[in-house]
């Protein structure tokens, strides 16, 4: 039986108690899935990690009842779309940083997710390269900016 995302995010939003509509939109790399609710901060959760939990347990349901279903990203009221904008700002003033003063610029620990928005903003980037390095107490790494030689 074909997994219906838009379906099981909605029955999931309802049992947990949040009255939301869903929206569903058709990408490349898979279903976009946007929630417009009235209670859109408890939903996001302090830096996104309810929004990512979310996400995470949606697509694991869907995966269960079909293992080709595609994979779903969720936002909430374009949150996703403004935290992007403003880490794609923060790689380029960290890039111009390198660029200026020659110095390994080292962001702060970040998801998966994020340093691949970090990754993706500065790999045309033909004066610096961008290196994902472990931080020590945390299951998050850190995204070096150094110049390229």
């Amino acid at each position: 039986m074909p997994a219906e995302p838009k379906a099981t995010l909605e029955k999931a939003l309802e049992l947990l108690g949040f009255p939301a509509t869903v929206e569903e939109h058709q990408l490349e790399e898979g279903l976009f899935l946007d929630v417009k609710t009235e209670d859109s901060g408890r939903l996001i959760g302090r830096q996104g990690q309810t929004l990512a939990d979310l996400q995470y347990i949606v697509n694991r349901m869907l995966f269960q009842q079909d293992p080709n279903s595609p994979k779903v990203t969720l936002d909430v009221g374009g949150y996703r779309a403004q935290a992007r904008d403003a880490l794609v700002r923060k790689a380029k003033e960290a890039a111009e940083k390198v660029r200026r003063w020659g110095d390994v610029v080292e962001l702060e620990p970040m998801n998966a997710f994020d340093r691949r928005i970090v990754h993706h903003a500065l790999k045309d980037d033909p004066t610096i390269e961008t290196h994902s390095v472990e931080v020590e107490g945390t299951d998050k790494k850190a995204v070096l900016l150094r110049p390229k030689h």
